[in-house]
Formats: structure tokens, C-alpha cells, sequence
């Protein structure tokens, strides 16, 4: 794809994802392993592709025929045979037996006399007659002819193809939608460049794994500029179309190929789905709703009533949009003539008052709202906007202002969020929505560089001239003090990272009224709160119990505008990381991920953040950096949870660790740029950029700026946020800093402080047999990086000591690490000094080939060199590697 002016060229269509069925059925063919297979696919799979490419591998070794089935002549006997059977007369094209001959004969003539075998290639099989399929069986009994047969599975191949199957005569392969790893796999044959993770689900979601879908949707989002080039990162600009060309020829096309009843019923299920079948049935006739089913057009709910929707839901948006507005009208009367009630769930009465809105029909506006709230549930902001907007009951406009809000937050427009909210957060008084709202608030006036203080300062000041009573964070906490006030110090004592007025806090309103849908909403902030308060204080391990608490009081808890799942999960991963469990952060992610509905983007960049700091804690710089580059290009478009400085900061650490002047140049101008976030976060962001400045210049400041912010009141406060920062220096070879982790490590609850502690306690004691010890502990505990430092500290150790052979084991096990942990090089003053090993090409291919036990006149033989050429290989190798013999090489060549 041409990406010069930020879109793209037309990406072309791959076989990708599908090597392992084509690999499989061109074996079974050529051995002859089976006579027949039968490739079985729902529609738009790739099966028609797959066949396409088994004929052009298999037509240099045999004889291909290509055949098509067609629903116009599934009726007709022989139909599909007619351009093989032109000279029978009228009586003998009925026959069997003389079209069983004729088609023969032509095959015949094909070979004209050699010894090819003969493949039939049948696409669309599920249409073949009756008839033809029992020729198509014949010959497969006779060996007459391998043959590919693809079809749907539903309605299925004809009986005597089937029965073939059933007897063992014949192989089936199913074709599955492609998998999320088989479409970045071609999205990776389409764009050059990187495609964020949260892009890559976006598509795959929207696609379904549908490969005419995925190169419709691509086509179209390039096109239409959706899709585009930002700094090597492709980026979703937008929701994908469903109007594009591409997609909406798709849709016509298919829609040709339907009868009468089966489009009516297709529109109605697009218009009104997810809606009964009972509905559809009444209209359209069961006949129809069986073979919509059968062919898979259109899936069903396993509840009771059934429900049916569309196959696909960018078919179905597509399809809707080919549908005039006063067709669409006359289709939703007959609707509403056979459904009696509303639609049951949330997602019909959705369905049912957009589909009203579009067709001019007045809506009520209770409806209307909840409506716009199950939009926003699902992250239709532009649904949801529009819908609030038409709001004007004066008791329902403070809510529908909120859900605008929302809908704007999740489309980065913070101006005009804070607009909304600063007119409804106090008019909506003391009802379920107030606590999200304002919290949303705070955020979206962070995301705008207000400080913390100065709202709370603005919003304690209009609570009083609205009448409500306010204290400071100083006062304590009571019965009497409004829900506000004590939102606004959970928000202040989290800020301050003062734990024990945050906790104090949370206990009074688990106290005070359990069972106020405010109250409860205040206590999961809260607790969240206190969850990351404590793991920077280093208390991670009550850090992580407060977070699991959260975590379980989310169920029962109705989000609303604001987003408490997200909110409760940073802060749930910050604990793991904090203790070292980087497992439980990636299942935590993962699961997350797994749970979100279809167009939920807006959190991926801060998941990508999160998942990139975790492996930044572990050591997998290329790793992290490969992550955190998109993520931040993806928080720039929209940045929910305020982490776009801190995911700058950390990403421009790992381009000036990894030595991208370019990347990490443009990186510090982001993290420079962007307005501040909370302050732990803030705190980690500085630390972090301070770092990846020392790593470019080298000269000492970045490394001073360290030390200097290591000595603040901020930091030194915050024993786990210290500890990680003292890391840092020690990374960039500071060993001044390792009294003091020894000190502090002691204190910090988790495995890492443990690791980190164990590390420093060794470190300066220079007891080489230790630190190997500890090195292998550490690498068996999963903390690969430091076992590395470890190792590398050994085998300086050993090589001062004089014993270069045991210090020639540690550097291969330093580079086993390297290699885990996938690096392709290391930064740092202390690997930089540590001895490591350089083998030529033939020295290696020498020493393995000894290592296997070969004698030196074997391996001048292998290697045609005469055998004083191996032996003097073999002696220059013994004196880099520090051995004596070829009993020391195994354990002494670096990997």
C-alpha cells in the first residue's frame, strides 16, 4: 500500500491464514490418500479461493477440470453437465449411464493419451443436482477421478456425496473464519507498516474473520481515508464504513442471488434485529426462515423467545443503508403490526428506536434516553449523541447532557464534554447518575490540564453557592458530609498518595449506607483509589487485595457515563506489577480485552500502555517498544484514561535505550507536550523521561535529574514509586544506588522488592558462587533481567579472580537470558563492560560440530579443511572460551 500521502492504494487479497488446509489437500490428492475431499465453508469464507489455488498448484501434475454448481439449475438433472454432454439426444440426456458416458469421453479427449491423473474441481457443490452428484459419486467409486468438491455446510452436500463421507470413501476440511493471529497476519500482507493491536481486534470484530468482508472493509477504510499512515503506524480514524463501495457491492451481489421472500426477510432482520423469530415467521413464512438459517445468512439466540440477526454486523449496517426511507418505513409498520410489545432486552428497544429515528417516527422520550444509554454501552457515540440531543423534558435533559458528554469523551472531544458536564453534574442532584458524572468530570478537566486542586477548589465553590455544605480534605469523614465532598477527598488524599486518610475514607462509606447506588459507586472509586496508593507506597500486597475488591463489586454496579471497569483495571495491573506477578497483569489484560463489546476502541491505547509498561518491568525492551510506538499513536486520537504522557514518557525510555534518535526525538516532544496526569503517574513519567535522556546524551544530567527527584518529598513518600526509580539508575550502570535498594528493598512489599533485594545483597558482597545461585533462582522466578545483571556481575567477578573459563559459563548464561528475553543488544555501562564472546564463522561451525562429539579428522571431512586448519580452530577457540578441553566447551560456548 502507497502510504506517501497518509492513505493507501488498494490492498490486494491473500491466501494468508489458509496454507495449512491448501498444504493438506493437495497431499491427500497427490497421494492419493483419499479419492475425494470435500471442502466445506460458510459464505464468504475463502472456500471459492482456496479452490482457485489447489487448481493452480495441482494443473502442472494433473488434469483439472473446473465445475460450478448453481442454484438456478439445482433442479434440473444434469443441468451443470450440459457443455459435457451436447451430443445426446434428448432421451439420452436423462440417462445416467449415457451421461456418465459422454462426460467420460470428453475427459478422455483431455488427456489425449497420456498418463495425468484426472481432478475434477466442483465449487458451489451444495447446488449440484441429485443427478450430477450421483455421477460426481460414480466416479469416485470407479477411481476414475480425484475430485474437490466446495460447498456450504449448511444445506450441505447432496446424499450421495455425503454418503460417501459418511461411508470413509471421501475426506472432509472444514474452513473456519480466520482467527485473530491469521488477521494481523494479513493485515501484515496489506500495510506496510505496524497495525495497533486494538485495530487489528477493531477489524477482526468487525469482520468476523470473513475474508470478502476483511478485503471489502480494507478497501473501503483506505479509500475513504478511515484508515490511514501515522508515523510508520497505521490508524482507524474513524469506524470503519459500512457505506463503502466495496462492502455495499458485496451486499448487492448477495442480495441477487436471493429469492423474493429470503430479501424481504434479510431487510427485516437488518432493520429491526436482533428481533423474534416468531416476528419473521409471521411475515415472511418458516420456509424462508429455515433456509435463511440453513445457508447461514442469519444466526439465532439460544434464548427463549428466539431471536435472529444478521450473519454479520457490517453486512447488516450495510444492508440497511441500500434501503430507502420510505421502504424502510412500510417494513417497520408490518413490524410493529405482528409485534404486539417493545422488544425484549436492551439491544432490541435499542434497535427499535433507532430504526423509528430514521424513519421520521416520534419517540417518547423516556425511551429516547434509554435508548442513548444502552448506545453508549455499546460505544455507538454517534448514535447515543443524537439521541440525547433530542432530549428536552427538563427532568431528563441533566442525564442526557451527561450521556452527550460520554459520547464526546469517547471521541477525545474534551471541550465539549466539560461543557456538558459543568452545566449538569449539580442539577443532577443526588440520583444514580450524579457520582459517575462528576467523576467523569474530574477527568475530562484533567484531560484539559486543569490541576486537581484547582477543580476541587471550583467545585467545592459552586456546592456552596448551590446550597450544599463543604469541608476541606482536612476534615474527617461523617455521616453528614455530602457524597460530593468526600468524592472530591478520596480524589485529593489519592493525588497526595495519602493511604491512610484514603482508607479512613472508604470505611465510612462502607459504614455509612451499603445499599446507595451513590454510595456503592464511591466506594469502588475509592477503593481503586487506595489500591494504587497503596502499591506506590510499596504496601502492594494490600494494594492488590483493595483491587481485587474493586474488581468484585463491579458486577453490581450499572457503569453509566463513567467507566469504572477501566478504572478499576489500571490500578488492579499497576498492583501486579508492583508485586512482580507479570502473569496475572497479562491474564488481567487479556480477559479484558476478551470481555469487550464490538467498536470498543476507545481503551485500547491505554490497554497497549499497560501491556507495554509490563514488559518494560520485565526486561523485554524490543518487546515493549514494538508495543507502546502504536499504543501511543492510538492514544493521540483518543485518550480516556489520561496515560498519553505516561505512555510518551515510557516509550520515548525504550527508542533511546534501543538507539531510534528519530522515534525517541519526537517521543520526549509528546511527553513534553501533553498535559500532566495523576501524580504517582506523573512522578513514574518524569523518572521514565529523565532516563531516555540520559540514554541519549550521556552526559550525566538525565542521571542527576534522577538522584534529584529521588530526594523529593513526592517520591520519597511513595517507597514503591522510589524503588522503581532507583532501578532505573542502576539500569544506566549508577551501582551507587544499590546500598540504597538494599536498604529500601527490605521494606517494599512484592517478589520484584524481593528480587531487587536479593540482587543488591549479593551485589555487594562479590561472592561470585552467590551470585550465580541467585542469578539462577531469580531466572527460574521469571525475573530474566535481573538474573541477567546477575550473571553479568558474576562474570565480572570470576574474570578478576582469574578464572576466565567460569566466567566465559557466565556470559553464555547472561546471553541465554539476552536471548529470552529477546534483545538484540544491551544498553548500559555494566554489560557494556562485561567480556563477552566472539567466534568467527568456522570457529562455530567447529565447535559444534565437536560439541557433537565428532573427531577433528571428522570434521575436516564434514567441513572439507584439512585437520590442521580444525585443530587450530578448535585451540584459538579454547583460549577465547577460557577451557581446556572439549569436555569444557558445552557449558562454556554462549548460545
Amino acid at each position: 500500500m502507497d502510504s506517501s500521502n497518509g492513505h493507501s492504494s488498494k490492498p490486494g487479497r491473500q491466501l494468508t491464514g489458509r496454507r495449512q488446509p491448501l498444504d493438506r489437500i493437495c497431499n491427500i490428492i497427490r497421494t492419493r490418500t483419499s479419492q475425494a475431499v470435500f471442502l466445506m465453508a460458510g459464505p464468504g469464507i475463502g472456500k471459492t479461493a482456496l479452490a482457485e489455488a489447489i487448481t493452480e498448484r495441482l494443473a502442472t501434475d494433473m488434469i483439472v477440470v473446473q465445475i460450478h454448481g448453481s442454484s438456478s439449475l439445482s433442479r434440473v438433472p444434469f443441468g451443470i453437465l450440459a457443455p459435457y454432454t451436447g451430443e445426446l439426444t434428448a432421451e439420452d440426456s436423462v440417462s445416467p449411464v449415457a451421461v456418465l458416458r459422454s462426460v467420460w469421453s470428453y475427459f478422455e479427449k483431455l488427456k489425449a493419451g497420456t498418463d495425468a491423473p484426472l481432478l475434477l474441481v466442483i465449487d458451489d457443490a451444495h447446488h449440484l443436482d441429485e443427478a450430477t452428484a450421483g455421477i460426481v459419486a460414480d466416479m469416485i467409486s470407479a477411481g476414475w477421478a480425484s475430485v474437490v468438491a466446495a460447498g456450504r455446510p449448511r444445506p450441505g452436500l447432496p446424499q450421495p456425496l455425503a454418503q460417501l463421507w459418511y461411508d470413509g470413501l471421501a475426506d472432509r476440511v472444514d474452513l473456519r473464519p480466520l482467527n485473530r493471529e491469521q488477521i494481523e497476519e494479513v493485515l501484515a500482507h496489506a500495510l506496510d507498516g505496524t497495525v495497533p493491536a486494538g485495530s487489528v481486534d477493531t477489524i477482526w470484530s468487525a469482520s468476523g474473520g470473513n475474508p470478502r468482508i476483511l478485503d471489502a472493509l480494507l478497501h473501503d477504510a483506505a479509500e475513504g481515508g478511515q484508515l490511514a499512515k501515522r508515523n510508520g503506524i497505521w490508524m482507524l480514524l474513524g469506524q470503519l464504513p459500512a457505506d463503502g463501495v466495496r462492502l455495499t457491492n458485496v451486499v448487492v451481489k448477495d442480495m441477487l442471488r436471493r429469492t423474493p421472500g429470503e430479501q424481504e426477510a434479510l431487510k427485516l432482520i437488518a432493520l429491526a434485529g436482533p428481533v423474534s423469530r416468531k416476528v419473521i415467521e409471521d411475515i415472511c413464512g418458516a420456509e424462508v426462515v429455515r433456509s435463511l438459517l440453513d445457508q447461514q445468512m442469519v444466526v439465532e439466540s439460544h434464548g427463549s423467545p428466539a431471536d435472529l440477526r444478521i450473519w454479520n454486523a457490517m453486512f447488516g449496517d450495510a444492508l440497511r443503508l441500500t434501503i430507502s426511507v420510505s421502504r424502510s418505513l412500510q417494513l417497520l409498520e408490518r413490524v410493529r403490526e405482528h409485534l404486539g410489545t417493545s422488544p425484549a432486552g436492551s439491544e432490541g428497544r435499542l434497535r427499535a428506536v433507532e430504526w423509528a429515528l430514521e424513519c421520521g417516527v416520534k419517540i417518547g422520550e423516556p425511551e429516547l434516553l434509554e435508548a442513548a444509554g444502552t448506545a453508549l454501552a455499546h460505544f455507538r457515540s454517534r448514535s447515543a449523541r443524537a439521541m440525547a440531543a433530542k432530549i428536552v423534558d427538563p427532568a431528563l435533559v441533566p442525564e442526557a447532557h451527561a450521556i452527550q458528554a460520554r459520547a464526546l469523551y469517547n471521541e477525545g472531544d474534551y471541550a465539549g464534554a466539560a461543557k456538558h458536564l459543568d452545566g449538569c453534574w449539580l442539577p443532577l442532584g443526588a440520583s444514580p447518575a450524579a457520582a459517575p458524572a462528576l467523576m467523569l468530570r474530574a477527568l475530562v478537566h484533567q484531560g484539559l490540564g486543569t490541576p486537581l486542586a484547582v477543580f476541587a477548589a471550583d467545585s467545592r465553590e459552586a456546592l456552596r453557592s448551590a446550597g450544599v455544605e463543604t469541608a476541606g480534605p482536612e476534615t474527617g469523614a461523617d455521616t453528614g458530609t455530602p457524597w460530593q465532598e468526600q468524592l472530591l477527598r478520596m480524589l485529593e488524599f489519592g493525588e497526595a498518595g495519602n493511604w491512610a486518610a484514603l482508607d479512613s475514607e472508604v470505611r465510612d462509606l462502607r459504614i455509612r449506607n451499603p445499599a446507595s447506588v451513590t454510595d456503592h459507586a464511591l466506594r469502588t472509586v475509592g477503593t481503586a483509589l487506595l489500591a494504587h496508593t497503596h502499591a506506590a507506597a510499596g504496601r502492594a500486597v494490600e494494594g492488590l487485595d483493595a483491587g481485587l475488591l474493586a474488581a468484585s463489586e463491579l458486577a453490581a454496579l450499572e457503569t453509566g457515563v463513567f467507566f469504572f471497569n477501566e478504572f478499576v483495571l489500571v490500578r488492579l495491573v499497576a498492583d501486579y506489577l508492583a508485586l512482580g506477578d507479570w502473569e496475572s497483569a497479562e491474564r488481567e489484560l487479556v480477559d479484558y480485552v476478551a470481555g469487550q463489546p464490538r467498536n470498543a476502541a476507545a481503551f485500547a491505547g491505554s490497554v497497549q500502555v499497560l501491556r507495554g509498561y509490563s514488559l518494560l518491568r520485565q526486561g523485554r525492551i524490543e518487546r515493549a517498544y514494538q508495543t507502546l510506538l502504536p499504543a501511543v499513536e492510538t492514544l493521540r486520537l483518543n485518550d480516556p484514561l489520561q496515560v498519553f504522557r505516561f505512555g510518551s514518557a515510557l516509550a520515548f525510555y525504550v527508542a533511546a535505550r534501543l538507539g531510534d534518535a528519530a522515534q525517541s526525538s519526537r517521543l520526549e516532544l509528546d511527553y513534553k507536550d501533553a498535559p500532566q496526569g495523576s501524580a504517582s503517574q506523573e512522578l513514574l513519567a518524569t523518572a521514565y523521561a529523565a532516563a531516555g535522556s540520559e540514554y541519549v546524551a550521556r552526559d550525566g544530567k538525565g542521571l542527576a535529574s534522577l538522584h534529584t527527584l529521588a530526594t523529593t518529598p513526592e517520591v520519597s513518600a511513595r517507597c514503591g514509586t522510589l524503588l522503581e526509580l532507583l532501578a532505573l539508575c542502576w539500569d544506566l550502570g549508577d551501582h551507587s544506588v544499590v546500598p540504597l535498594v538494599h536498604n529500601l528493598a527490605g521494606n517494599v512489599q512484592g517478589r520484584w522488592a524481593a528480587a531487587m533485594h536479593s540482587l543488591a545483597e549479593h551485589w555487594e558482597s562479590a561472592d561470585a558462587d552467590a551470585l550465580m545461585e541467585m542469578a539462577a533462582r531469580l531466572e527460574n522466578e521469571g525475573f530474566v533481567n535481573l538474573a541477567r545483571e546477575a550473571y553479568a556481575r558474576a562474570s565480572s567477578v570470576f574474570e578478576a579472580a582469574g578464572e576466565r573459563r567460569r566466567s566465559r559459563q557466565a556470559v553464555a548464561l547472561r546471553e541465554k537470558c539476552d536471548h529470552e528475553l529477546g534483545e538484540r543488544f544491551r544498553e548500559g555501562q555494566f554489560i557494556a563492560a562485561a567480556p563477552t564472546v566472539r567466534l568467527t564463522r568456522r570457529e562455530q561451525d567447529i565447535v559444534e560440530l565437536a560439541v557433537q562429539g565428532l573427531t577433528d579428522r571428522e570434521i575436516a571431512q564434514r567441513l572439507m579443511v584439512s585437520v590442521r586448519t580444525v585443530e587450530g580452530h578448535l585451540y584459538r577457540t579454547y583460549v577465547k572460551l577460557g577451557v581446556r578441553s572439549r569436555d569444557e566447551l558445552s557449558t562454556a560456548l554462549p548460545h
